[in-house]
């Protein structure tokens, strides 16, 4: 099929999806965005692109951590020899990683956040932004990781700053919120901030929303009785 429109591209993206080749989803909809020529891209094809990249990533994600958790096993046998396949094979699944993020955060910075009009859109992609910032600071070491969770950081708080002209109980304030949260106790490693976080969006959106606050909730119980657990948390 010869695809030629902005139309069509998003057309093929729901089927990619529903084929689950989250790969070519990911084109698609990056073709989307080029076809847009500058303008805003509509709330569907927003969703659309940050499925696409949700589960390409997430898919990375989830190899790292099973790996990462066999390689600290076979370390405390003392199997050198297998932590050292290992580690190159981390590696690969790191260089993906670092791949996709910087896919998705070039063009957050060069078309998606500058054609932002609308306030929503704007919270949307500056908490995609730090979303990708925080997933290459879950796996990269020193200087990197610094500049990755400085980066994660800036973008939460921009993306907070300008959540404020939307309601408590939106579903992207709460979500960003929620993964501000997760970068507080994953990556800066401080779980009274990040249960303060989540407390204060609770407060703010009971009984409202409940789908959203009941998982801030669930998270600030499991975080304040395991402390500094660690673990894959879930997010929006």
């Amino acid at each position: 099929m010869a695809v030629s429109s902005r139309e069509e591209y998003v057309y093929m993206a729901k089927l990619a999806e529903q084929a689950e080749r989250y790969e070519e989803m990911v084109e698609f909809m990056e073709k989307v965005s080029a076809a847009a020529d500058g303008s805003e891209i509509t709330v569907e094809e927003r969703n659309l692109l940050s499925v696409a990249y949700k589960n390409v990533i997430g898919a990375r994600r989830a190899s790292w951590r099973i790996i990462s958790s066999i390689e600290q096993k076979e370390e405390s046998r003392g199997n050198v020899d297998h932590v050292n396949t290992i580690r190159d094979y981390k590696t690969k699944i790191e260089s993906e990683l670092s791949g996709i993020c910087d896919g998705i955060l070039k063009l957050l910075e060069s078309t998606l956040i500058p054609s932002a009009a609308s306030e929503d859109s704007k919270v949307f992609y500056l908490k995609m932004k730090g979303d990708y910032f925080r997933y290459l600071a879950e796996f990269k070491i020193g200087a990197e990781r610094e500049a990755a969770a400085d980066s994660t950081l800036s973008a939460y708080e921009s993306a907070q700053e300008n959540a404020k002209g939307l309601a408590p109980t939106h579903p992207i304030r709460l979500g960003l919120a929620l993964n501000f949260s997760v970068f507080y106790y994953e990556i800066l490693n401080s779980p009274d901030r990040a249960c303060n976080l989540a407390k204060t969006v609770l407060y703010m959106t009971m009984p409202r929303n409940m789908s959203e606050t009941v998982s801030i909730q669930g998270r600030n119980i499991k975080w304040t009785r395991f402390g500094t657990g660690r673990g894959k948390e879930s997010e929006m």
